[in-house]
């Protein structure tokens, strides 16, 4: 057949046979009739006669005199027709089979739907190290892309299991469940990491009643996967459908594992975190520096600033050890280890540690220094440290103290008159000489005056105007002998301030203070019996 040339369609004008055509092919007129159709078009089409009108499929029937592509169903297949001009304002439809294609389109679609799920449930999940928001997170994301509700259970604890469920509605809930996991089938096996069970295999009616959320109705359909985690199963994960025709297909179970991987591996993580962060806390508690108070009838008040603000702990410490049966002094220890942050918080634990066993020896601060040297010096460690040692004791209203400097810089005399002076005490480095050499000096303080005890990083401390000037000695007793009178706590305080307002945003070393103060007058009891009270003037 030839087409017309007075018509413009957008296939090529040419000759067609239906004889020879690859493809069902079906010749319709201007008046919708059939012209000719092929054997092929003829087994697809059976209605379809030449000389009659084309009812059947309607999408083709509608299209006659149509110059585009159009498409749609055959039985249960489907088809795209596109047509070509021939003689006699006819139009040839050629039928192309595209159920395969569409189905595989379908799954390529279905697949980049997972991949995308997958992908934005392992980001949801990463974003937080908090076990209980993974589990919530995991719940949540199984119930709004996998089942109509779903459960997170965690390995039992004391007999209970630990049970976060997410319902049909959305609402996450908590509870503990004292039955036992064996009660629903294949929970203890995904519990203790084995493969899962097929979901065809379970009988969703004999889910216990703990499992269902209120209100769900008949469950259709129960999945158990466990989540795995590094090592140890982190958990399982249980999925409900209601209505028998929702039930798991292969493909469900497949992207419920994959979901599952890594919703265990998360959760595994933050578990990890969680247990890890609790270990670092109960550690940094021995390290961090106490909170002083008055002891003895002598106040004591201490401040300490790691090297970084990101850090808690550091190289310098403080200590106050009340009296006891084999001491009847208190000992305050001030003092500063090379290095910075953990490793060099480390050594600061051993140190205070064997200063607190040296206790019964703290008459003699040399004996004491001597035996400490001994013990830096027989570890593994090769750092060394400085330190000054201060046994404290009331005599009526004054404070006397005898300080003993190992390496470090000497202790600052706050007097009333408001001079600064500078204890006459010295030492050796602890931790690198096989013997030491200290001495002792000894200062008497009346009521109101203070002992100032701190670390190189106040003194190093590098700031000022231009960035890299050190704060200095001189300025340090400057700003002590702007504290004359002042309590222990504002003391400290006030050289933290200034210390501070000198550093600006620079970088610096860790900073101790420690301040010794005779109270003022005589202690008066809190009113109300628990507070501290306080002095007379």
């Amino acid at each position: 057949m030839t087409s017309s040339p007075a018509r413009s369609h957008t296939a090529a004008t040419g000759t067609v046979s239906a004889a020879t055509a690859p493809c069902p092919l079906v010749v319709i007129g201007a008046d919708g009739q059939v012209v000719e159709l092929n054997a092929a078009a003829a087994g697809l089409l059976p209605a379809a006669r030449s000389g009659r009108r084309l009812l059947f499929p309607d999408w083709l029937a509608a299209a006659s005199g149509d110059t585009r592509a159009v498409s749609g169903p055959v039985g249960d297949r489907f088809f795209s027709a596109h047509p070509s001009a021939v003689a006699g304002d006819s139009t040839a439809w050629w039928l192309v089979d595209e159920t395969e294609c569409r189905s595989l389109l379908r799954e390529l679609e279905a697949e980049r739907g997972r991949t995308r799920f997958l992908n934005d449930a392992s980001t949801a999940l990463l974003s937080s190290l908090n076990l209980d928001r993974c589990t919530e997170v995991t719940a949540s994301l199984a119930t709004q892309h996998l089942a109509d509700a779903a459960l997170v259970i965690s390995p039992a604890a004391n007999g209970r299991l630990p049970v976060v469920l997410c319902d049909h509605r959305g609402q996450v809930s908590r509870r503990t469940v004292t039955d036992s996991p064996g009660t629903v089938p294949g929970l203890t096996e995904a519990l203790r990491g084995f493969p899962p069970v097929p979901a065809q295999w379970i009988d969703p009616a004999t889910a216990p009643e703990w499992l269902v959320p209120a209100d769900f109705g008949e469950v259709g359909s129960l999945a158990v996967t466990p989540l795995p985690g590094h090592g140890v199963s982190a958990g399982a994960l249980v999925l409900l459908r209601r209505g028998r025709e929702a039930a798991f297909t292969d493909g469900d179970e497949i992207l419920a594992r994959l979901f599952a991987a890594r919703a265990g591996a998360a959760m595994s993580a933050a578990r990890l975190y969680a247990e890890q962060n609790r270990i670092s806390e109960t550690l940094m508690r021995e390290l961090l520096p106490p909170t002083l108070q008055h002891v003895e009838g002598v106040d004591f008040a201490g401040g300490y600033r790691p090297s970084k603000e990101t850090e808690r702990v550091g190289g310098d410490f403080y200590d106050v050890h009340p009296p006891g049966e084999d001491f009847p002094e208190t000992l305050a220890v001030l003092g500063d280890v090379a290095g910075k942050g953990l490793e060099a918080a480390v050594l600061t634990g051993k140190i205070r540690n064997t200063l607190q066993a040296l206790l019964p020896l703290a008459g003699d601060h040399t004996r004491m220094l001597r035996l400490l040297n001994n013990a830096m010096r027989t570890s593994h460690h090769t750092r060394f440290a400085t330190l000054v040692l201060a046994s404290v004791r009331r005599e009526e209203s004054d404070v006397v103290l005898r300080l003993t400097a190992a390496g470090h810089p000497p202790p600052l005399v706050l007097r009333r008159d408001g001079t600064v002076e500078e204890v006459d005490t010295r030492g050796s480095l602890i931790g690198v000489l096989p013997t030491i050499a200290a001495h002792t000096a000894h200062v008497r303080l009346a009521p109101g005056e203070t002992c100032l005890l701190f670390t190189d990083g106040v003194t190093e401390a590098r700031g000022g105007p231009l960035g890299d000037t050190l704060f200095g000695e001189q300025r340090l007793m400057r700003a002590a002998a702007e504290c004359v009178g002042m309590p222990a706590e504002a003391v400290v305080e006030r050289i933290q301030m200034v210390t501070a307002q000198w550093l600006g945003d620079g970088r610096h070393d860790d900073i101790a203070v420690m301040a010794i103060t005779a109270p003022r007058g005589s202690h008066l009891s809190a009113v109300d019996g628990t507070t501290r009270g306080r002095y007379t003037a």
